[in-house]
């Protein structure tokens, strides 16, 4: 499948991530935020980011070059041409649906839709829009050019064709992925979200220290990181924003957030991301 321009819409760590993979693979990637200062963070991480992956992987085109094919704007008329586009938004309904108008009304009508979401509905997701059957969901995990593969997610009316892009897309960028049916959460998070936030439960209650309840899952499991350094990593109030999804699309209440993750989200201590969470990362 040719695929050749691309558009990533949100400049987050998730959205930086997968511009930064696409201009490293070679192609023009077009990178959407809501405003200039949020574009202006995103240069400087894609900039640090860009750097760090160079110095490990010689290989890689040089900075500049990299950066150069990456186009930050505020503005969408720029997706009118573009063959893919990943959307990366908050995990809020509202937020998503008006970003999938606004795709409708300037991409070609073959342009496919991924979205990078953890727990919300792509089948929902497709009925926001005129294409159903070209919405897929992509969830790409943090950080996003050490992982390689990629949760794939297929929405009731997701065509073959569909998930025959999203496969070459990923190709492209040097990923895999991994075929999975529409149940908010998928696999990943119906399962992470639950180990850690029984972890949260854990250090609420008193039974262990965040740094405990992260040596055991690392020394007895062999986990590289311990749930509560995965929730600092993705960010407390993702981990909050994806429980409270998964609650409202099951009415479980095993996906009841815990109140301690609210209370720190209150805080602003939002992980690695704002210098403190479980654990603290002050330089």
């Amino acid at each position: 499948m040719d695929l050749r321009r691309f558009g990533v819409i949100g400049a987050g760590i998730m959205g930086c991530g997968v511009a930064q993979a696409i201009a490293r693979a070679g192609s023009p990637v077009e990178l959407i935020d809501l405003d200039d200062d949020r574009l202006q963070a995103a240069q400087r991480t894609l900039r640090s980011n860009i750097r760090q992956q160079k110095f490990f992987d010689r290989s890689a085109p040089p900075v500049d070059d990299q950066l150069a094919l990456i186009r930050m704007t505020t503005c969408y008329d720029g997706l009118a041409e573009v063959d893919f586009v990943v959307e990366n938004v908050t995990e809020e309904w509202d937020a998503k649906a008006g970003v999938y108008a606004r795709l409708d009304a300037v991409c070609k009508p073959e342009c496919v839709y991924a979205a990078n979401t953890s727990a919300i509905s792509i089948t929902r997701i497709g009925a926001a829009t005129k294409r159903r059957d070209r919405v897929v969901g992509m969830h790409f995990m943090n950080p996003v050019a050490m992982k390689p593969t990629v949760e794939v997610i297929r929405g009731h009316h997701t065509s073959a064709r569909t998930l025959d892009a999203a496969a070459a897309f990923l190709k492209s960028i040097g990923k895999a992925g991994v075929v999975v049916e529409d149940m908010p959460g998928f696999v990943s998070n119906r399962v992470l979200m639950l180990t850690i936030n029984e972890a949260v439960f854990l250090v609420q209650d008193g039974v262990a220290a965040a740094a405990e309840v992260d040596r055991i899952f690392r020394e007895c499991f062999g986990h590289p990181m311990g749930p509560l350094e995965t929730a600092d990593l993705i960010g407390i109030d993702t981990i909050l924003k994806s429980l409270e999804r998964l609650y409202e699309a099951y009415w479980d209440t095993k996906f009841r957030p815990a109140p301690l993750l609210r209370k720190m989200v209150d805080a602003g201590l939002h992980g690695r991301k704002s210098g403190a969470g479980f654990h603290s990362y002050a330089s």
